[in-house]
């Protein structure tokens, strides 16, 4: 018999899908979260609430983690390069170098093969506005895309339903585009700007990180040292 599985990260996207597919009586076996370990802790205390939400409805949860910690991939894991040479890590996650989420990909994949064969179908939280995101692959159900769901309705989808990704009682989607790790290297200017201004904590834990790694944070060669400064000026 097919089982049916959603794989959820707990941002807007892929929680709106759950709770839509809850909401519509659609077939859910379980519910699956990949835990990098540096996701925000806002991310954490609404997995805490739908874990909850899910032991009463009797659905299997499972939590999924990365073989090494996402630091000593980062700074010490030895890496070859084609040259024959190997460093240490692999510095940031991010931009064409998407180490983190490529071992997701393979574990969650993984996972799945190995505890539903080839009989399973898979809910994957992407909106309609995303198209170029889609998959041509019968394992996929694509829900949010199907129901024309966009980034902006999920998000008021979740706050309808009393979500929200709190921390230091701001908002994270009022000044973030996607409530990803918190160390991902594909933030944007705006919301680097916005770490700086708005969460000092999660800005001081970039500033850790930098410290241990030679590679700038952004493509343009700034460092989050090199941003801490220019955002300094644009106060003055």
């Amino acid at each position: 018999m097919t089982k049916y599985i959603a794989s959820c990260s707990f941002g807007k996207d892929s929680l709106a899908m759950l709770l839509l597919i809850l909401e519509k009586n659609k077939p859910l076996d379980e519910v699956i979260f990949y835990d990098t370990g540096m996701e925000f802790q806002a991310i954490y205390n609404i997995r805490d609430k739908v874990v909850k939400l899910l032991k009463e409805k009797e659905i299997k949860y499972t939590e999924l983690k990365p073989k090494l910690s996402f630091e000593y991939v980062m700074f010490e894991k030895p890496v070859k390069h084609r040259n024959g040479t190997i460093s240490k890590g692999y510095s940031w996650c991010g931009g064409r170098c998407r180490w983190g989420t490529t071992e997701k990909n393979t574990i969650i994949k993984k996972y799945l093969k190995e505890n539903y064969n080839d009989d399973y179908k898979e809910y994957v939280g992407i909106a309609y506005d995303e198209p170029n995101r889609i998959k041509d692959d019968t394992k996929k159900i694509y829900l949010l895309y199907d129901l024309k769901y966009t980034e902006k309705d999920c998000l008021r989808y979740c706050y309808s339903k009393g979500y929200s990704w709190e921390e230091d009682g701001i908002d994270l989607y009022s000044i973030l585009d996607r409530v990803s790790c918190w160390c991902c290297a594909n933030k944007n200017l705006k919301e680097l700007r916005a770490y700086y201004k708005y969460l000092p904590t999660y800005w001081n834990k970039l500033k850790e990180l930098q410290s241990k790694t030679e590679r700038p944070f952004r493509n343009n060669k700034e460092s989050i040292f090199d941003l801490e400064e220019r955002f300094k000026k644009e106060e003055t």
